[in-house]
């Protein structure tokens, strides 16, 4: 189908003047260009959502959604094509789809470092090399094929450097999603491709320009040499004029302060410039706005500031329509006869063979396992937007007939298609041993001077304080072996490509969450627990998980099982506002938390923040914290205990035990229920703890310990609101035992378990802060030890190290 209106096509107004002036909107530009996007966004998304389950890529569902909008399934029905995308109104979606594209390629451009392919392996770069070399060879067998075929009459170098570089492409940010989802970012195999992607990608645009040069309508062999030598000087200028000025522009926005709107007007200018510029050189657009995005420099904030400012419109809103301008121009009822399907199969079959046999080839001889090499190989073979954007500009230029367009728009669906099914079936990161037996899987130990090892997690900077708060209590005294913390940022993996290449380029540095060479990269999380380290005693190392929602809680009970800590700390979905209440910040969050209860290797607490330590992190020698545990019974309970007396050791806190006993009320009804040999356990397991804390803290002044006795629920609520001006509970989660017969509170959040939701009910008015404590139990199985996650930021593979080292 023609993207542009014939001459004789008359041409569309922007606006109507209504419905009521009898006019149909739909025959004017900008309604019609309203209604076609929001028709994309909806129906895009929607496929989106359906394939989710596959764990395709969202390109995936972008592609074929466009393909199915065009003439190739509901546009066989004229009535609707006509009406909703008709001739006429395709010059204003395709200058809409391809302005979109300009600075989405900008951005792409803007978050590739070039420094870092000066760091790429030999392994990797021959990797690359063999992904490219093959794959285009054979491209250029196919283009011979073609010529002869359904391709007669076409221009044989432009051709064959089209269908070269169809062939051989590697979709950077496709594949960066699709490991991602497979939790493969982190792995010798994730490391690679990522690696080899980039050197493939920056190929593949070289080659582009190349094809692009060779396929001008000008008669004179002369005229594609001009066009190359223009190309250079552009790139040249822009070496020596955009890094000195956008360094300057860099400068004068400090970190911390939002970006001046005339040095983002001043950038959004510069891209359209150099895009007309390579437009009128004989280029293309959007390498113009390429060029400028890889030349800008990265160090500083305004990079990524920009990245803020422009994608979510870029990559939401006006990518979508590229897709849909791409399916409009594909035609599957092209292909048809034996021959075209013949020649579907032979395109999808020497793809499919040229990258993975170059890779797999390689990747032995630099002798990388054979699974690895293989799953590396249908990872490389990867399609995405810069296929798209090859295969529209050789459509364009009249290189790419309708049948051929088709045929490599259904190769490139099916190649991507097939590469996470395929990498799953055949790939399985080995399990890593671990070093040393994992015994302290609670704060409950026979050992309490042994090391303890906690994980805290925050998803926002307002649980920082009130979590360093927590580290500070739970120190100890100096006779103990010391704390061990790990401080995990909980991040959510958007569709957003930043985010991807944030998890690779954090990956790169190979430090916890941080480079320190690079210190404007540095943020308040970081200064936060670095001030905290230097001022106590304790070893906390920082890091980062950036995963989607739905398995967060895997990285969360992957990295406790890597570094075999004790209790995982998690904050609760809600927060205090000014009145008192708790609102939900994020109901997914909630989800993660009841995951990680259920399969956590070790205990687990989950605090309920009001604020504790006044929102700042209190200097030890300030502490002073007091802090109740309510005891019932069970397992849970012991566990909050053996926690409460252990920050009952920081010499600025004073803990307060209350033992709730069962009164001839709660005992007559205990009796009626049957009492089982577990029970009878657990109620000598209590007394045996309780008469060690007992002991062990008879001389502490700073601890007092109250027995009561309770024969109904009224009565315990009045117990515990006399200790309601502390500034902590810490309760068990499943209190059990007689006196627990007497928590008749209605329950609104399991996770929390019956005393918690007392504490955190709207009835009960208090400025404490809570924390329910889960104990580990043996029974649950544990997650694979050591398997490497994706999105764990903060240290390689592999390393165990368990010593203070220096961050």
């Amino acid at each position: 189908m023609a993207t542009n209106g014939s001459s004789c096509t008359k041409a569309m107004k922007a606006t109507s003047d209504g419905v009521f002036q009898g006019e149909n909107p739909l025959d004017y530009a900008l309604p019609l260009a309203i209604v076609q996007i929001v028709l994309v966004l909806v129906f895009t998304r929607l496929l989106a959502f359906l394939l989710k389950p596959l764990r395709q890529p969202r390109v995936i569902a972008e592609i074929i959604g466009g393909i199915l909008l065009g003439p190739s399934a509901l546009g066989r029905n004229t009535a609707y094509l006509n009406r909703i995308f008709p001739a006429r109104s395709l010059t204003v979606l395709d200058t809409l789809a391809n302005l979109g594209l300009l600075f989405f390629l900008f951005l792409v451009g803007l978050e590739l470092d070039p420094k870092s392919l000066r760091r790429t392996g030999k392994k990797a770069f021959g990797i690359a090399l063999a992904g490219i070399s093959l794959p285009f060879v054979i491209g250029i067998g196919v283009s011979f094929i073609l010529r002869k075929t359904i391709s007669e009459g076409v221009k044989q170098a432009p051709l064959l450097v089209f269908m070269g570089v169809a062939l051989s492409i590697t979709a950077f940010p496709v594949l960066a999603r699709i490991l991602a989802e497979l939790k493969l970012l982190t792995t010798d195999v994730g490391r690679m491709a990522m690696s080899a992607a980039a050197v493939n990608d920056i190929a593949a645009w070289i080659l582009l320009a190349l094809a692009i040069a060779l396929s001008g309508s000008g008669h004179s062999p002369l005229t594609s040499l001009w066009v190359l030598l223009s190309g250079t000087g552009f790139i040249t200028c822009c070496a020596l004029i955009i890094p000195p000025v956008f360094r300057w522009m860099a400068h004068r926005c400090p970190e911390g302060e939002p970006v001046n709107e005339m040095y983002v007007c001043a950038t959004l200018g510069t891209v359209l410039a150099a895009g007309f510029c390579t437009d009128a050189i004989g280029i293309h657009a959007l390498f113009g706005a390429f060029v400028v995005g890889v030349l800008i420099p990265k160090n500083g904030h305004f990079a990524g500031a920009l990245v803020e400012k422009v994608e979510d419109l870029v990559s939401g809103l006006f990518l979508p329509l590229y897709f849909v301008s791409s399916g409009l121009k594909t035609n599957v009822a092209t292909i048809h006869g034996a021959q075209s399907w013949g020649l579907l199969v032979l395109i999808i079959s020497t793809a499919c063979f040229g990258k993975v046999v170059g890779t797999v080839a390689v990747s032995l001889l630099c002798r990388i396992p054979f699974q690895e090499a293989l799953a590396l190989g249908f990872l490389m073979n990867t399609k995405g937007l810069v296929e798209l954007i090859v295969l529209n500009i050789g459509k364009d230029r009249k290189v790419l007939n309708d049948q051929t367009f088709a045929i490599c728009v259904l190769m490139a669906i099916f190649t991507t298609f097939i590469t996470t099914p395929i990498v799953i079936a055949i790939y399985k990161p080995a399990k890593q041993a671990m070093k040393g037996e994992y015994k302290h899987r609670t704060i409950e130990r026979k050992d309490p001077d042994s090391q303890l090892r906690i994980l805290t997690c925050f998803h926002s900077y307002s649980n920082i304080p009130s979590m360093i708060n927590v580290i500070e209590a739970s120190r100890g005294t100096e006779k103990r072996q010391g704390l061990g913390v790990y401080a995990l940022h909980l991040m959510e993996l958007s569709e957003r490509t930043s985010a991807i290449l944030m998890v690779h380029k954090a990956r790169k540095n190979g430090l916890p969450f941080w480079n320190k060479l690079q210190q404007s990269d540095s943020n308040q999380v970081v200064v936060a627990f670095e001030a905290f380290r230097q001022l106590s005693h304790v070893v906390i190392r920082p890091m980062t998980a950036i995963s989607a929602m739905h398995n967060m809680h895997e990285d969360i009970n992957t990295l406790a099982e890597r570094k075999r800590v004790a209790m995982i700390i998690l904050p609760y979905h809600k927060h205090q506002r000014l009145d008192g209440s708790l609102e939900t910040t994020r109901a997914e969050f909630g989800w993660v938390n009841k995951k990680v209860l259920d399969e956590a290797p070790c205990s687990v607490g989950i605090l309920v923040d009001r604020g504790l330590g006044g929102g700042a992190h209190v200097a030890a020698s300030n502490v002073s914290s007091a802090i109740s545990v309510l005891f019932f019974g069970g397992n849970d309970d012991r566990e909050a205990l053996a926690y409460g007396a252990r920050m009952a050791e920081h010499p600025g806190i004073t803990l307060t035990v209350i033992h709730f006993t069962a009164g001839n009320e709660l005992v007559a009804q205990e009796l009626k229920l049957d009492i089982t040999d577990e029970s009878h356990i657990s109620t000598e397991s209590d007394k045996r703890a309780l008469s060690e804390f007992r002991k062990a803290s008879s001389d502490e002044k700073s601890v007092n310990f109250e027995s009561r006795v309770i024969n109904n629920f009224p009565e315990i609520v009045e117990a515990v609101r006399e200790l309601s001006s502390c500034n902590l509970f810490v309760v068990g989660r499943t209190p059990m035992g007689p006196a627990a017969a007497g928590l008749t509170v209605k329950i609104e959040c399991p996770e929390l378990g019956p005393v918690g939701n007392l504490l955190t009910c709207h009835d009960f008015t208090t400025a404490a802060s809570v924390l329910v404590v889960k104990q580990y139990d043996s029974s649950i199985k544990s997650v694979s030890q050591g398997q490497c996650s994706s999105t764990k930021v903060g240290e390689c593979p592999g390393d165990e190290s368990e010593t203070g080292v220096d961050l």
